[in-house]
């Protein structure tokens, strides 16, 4: 199975500072500060980051669970909120919310609703994010 690699380069102090992240394929470098972090400034952050790969993870898990299940997915559609909070002296990623509309012609939303929430557990992101309460919400769209 591939490795796969991204890096990240901060100059300077925390909160002065800026540094890029990339990915390793190319498809994606940004910019980050403590700003884009901890505030609404421009720029991505690691957080962001997270949501994204999570999304996608859990929208190819569930289409394949689905495609096992003997049913063709014609869309699913996840979006994920990652929150960063203060948690005593620190910040912590304290839970994610993954957000999903799904076209599937043929199934009955019980079966779905189960599915789904294998998807939820079984995908690699969600289990390296296994110390995250992460929540689902499975929408069948007709």
């Amino acid at each position: 199975m591939p490795v796969r690699k991204a890096s990240a380069v901060w100059n300077g102090t925390l909160k002065d500072g800026n540094g890029t992240m990339k990915m390793q394929s190319g498809a994606y470098e940004g910019k980050y500060s403590f700003g884009s972090r901890f505030e609404e400034d421009p720029g991505t952050n690691p957080e962001e980051l997270i949501a994204a790969a999570h999304a996608g993870c859990f929208s190819m898990a569930l289409s394949g669970g689905l495609t096992r299940a003997g049913f063709t997915p014609e869309k699913v559609e996840t979006s994920a909120k990652a929150h960063l909070e203060k948690v005593g002296e620190g910040f912590e990623i304290t839970r994610i919310q993954l957000v999903c509309q799904a076209t599937i012609p043929g199934i009955e939303d019980a079966a779905f609703q189960e599915i789904a929430a294998g998807a939820k557990a079984g995908c690699p992101v969600s289990k390296a994010l296994a110390g995250v309460d992460i929540s689902l919400d499975a929408t069948l769209v007709s």
